[in-house]
């Protein structure tokens, strides 16, 4: 599998924002946060991924800036997990940065690792129920 992040992948649709928020799930593994909600109509991709780092936490943009490009590392590194759990089914997802905790690079993706796999296991639950 190809450790990318292609531009297909990045959520940018305002009314998926929207529905991610009004009508998603979510698992935490502090301090990240995996809001998630299945959608029909994608055609390029099976995942959509938004980050997002709380301005409340980070008040400079640079630190901001950088947990994001952190965030967008680890899921590059790590989506196989959620490719994996995920199927045939096409998830659009925001990945959030939740702490004033300055975590540095390793602890961040050791963090997405177990967020991910907790991820997997929520879907399992999901598909056992129906």
């Amino acid at each position: 599998m190809k450790h990318t992040y292609p531009k297909n992948e990045k959520l940018k649709s305002r009314t998926l924002i929207d529905q991610l928020f009004s009508e998603g799930k979510s698992v935490s593994k502090y301090p990240l946060r995996l809001v998630y909600v299945e959608i029909s109509d994608l055609e390029d991709s099976k995942i959509k991924l938004g980050v997002s780092v709380s301005k409340k936490h980070f008040k400079k943009a640079v630190d901001r800036n950088y947990y994001k490009r952190v965030l967008r590392e680890a899921y590059r590194l790590n989506k196989s997990v959620l490719i994996d759990a995920i199927e045939n089914k096409n998830y659009a997802f925001m990945f959030l940065y939740q702490t004033k905790d300055r975590l540095n690079y390793q602890e961040v993706t050791e963090k997405t690792i177990q967020l991910f796999e907790k991820f997997a296991t929520a879907i399992q639950k999901d598909i056992s129920k129906e």
